[in-house]
């Protein structure tokens, strides 16, 4: 498509309504879907809900897929389809709706910053865990993504999406890192993050962004998660705003939503 023509497509977008069947697809929640997959779809849903913009969460074992840039979650939207956070953010800011429209250029190069920071620490020490960590991967990642499918496509596309993975690893200089390097990034990823809310609500004090969304989906689905041991989630229960954060999320944004969400 012609930049032209993104950009009639686009006006055309904007000029639309949000409409009340918009929907959102992720991977089959109970069985199939992955840390990393789980908290990306869960910090679209919070962003949402914070813009006031309903979506109905549809699970399909081919999610993955079905999206245009091959990543969940993806909204249909209309006659269009979105994946991903930012570009989501982008297309629900063409309609009229944006939750860093009250930041300042300061305020909001340095949002772009720390969700830079949770992308590149959070994000890949998930995936970094499903993928490399052997015991996970023999317990948890291969039985998971593998489970719509039957042998022996179920492991032809789990080692196929293992090796996807590990080659981005060693692409990013992460493919020599031990758990313990690993679990330390996030230590010291959570610090930061720890350190810029102090005592406010939210990263920005009274009214949430997307990198309130996006640091809920990651940080809630590490605490929520059963995995081989508690390492990671014990990174994140070391700080108590932290742990108040995602509570104030949970209870404002979820509470009336789902009753599946909740802090052990």
């Amino acid at each position: 498509m012609s930049l032209v023509a993104e950009a009639f497509v686009s006006q055309i977008a904007a000029a639309e309504p949000w409409p009340e069947n918009a929907t959102l697809y992720q991977q089959l929640k109970g069985e199939q879907i992955l840390l990393s997959d789980n908290a990306a779809s869960l910090a679209v849903q919070a962003f949402l809900q914070m813009c006031n913009l309903p979506v109905k969460v549809v699970c399909r074992a081919n999610a993955e897929y079905m999206s245009p840039s091959g990543k969940v979650p993806f909204i249909h939207v209309g006659n269009q389809v979105v994946s991903e956070l930012g570009p989501i953010v982008q297309f629900v800011k063409a309609k009229g709706h944006s939750l860093s429209d009250g930041l300042d250029e300061v305020q909001k190069a340095e949002m772009k910053a720390y969700m830079e920071l949770v992308n590149n620490m959070l994000l890949t020490a998930e995936l970094y865990l499903q993928w490399c960590d052997e015991a996970t991967v023999g317990e948890i990642t291969h039985a998971r993504y593998g489970s719509p499918y039957p042998w022996p496509l179920n492991h032809i596309l789990a080692y196929q999406k293992q090796w996807e993975v590990k080659r981005k690893m060693k692409a990013i200089g992460w493919g020599n890192k031990t758990l313990d390097q690993v679990l330390e990034d996030v230590d010291q990823c959570c610090q930061a993050l720890s350190q810029r809310l102090g005592t406010q609500p939210y990263f920005f004090n009274k009214q949430p962004t997307e990198l309130d969304a996006l640091v809920f989906g990651h940080l809630y689905t590490i605490l929520t998660t059963q995995l081989t041991n508690d390492e990671l989630s014990e990174k994140v229960k070391n700080y108590s705003n932290l742990l108040a954060f995602c509570r104030r999320i949970e209870q404002h944004y979820f509470g009336k939503v789902s009753s599946s969400i909740r802090l052990s």
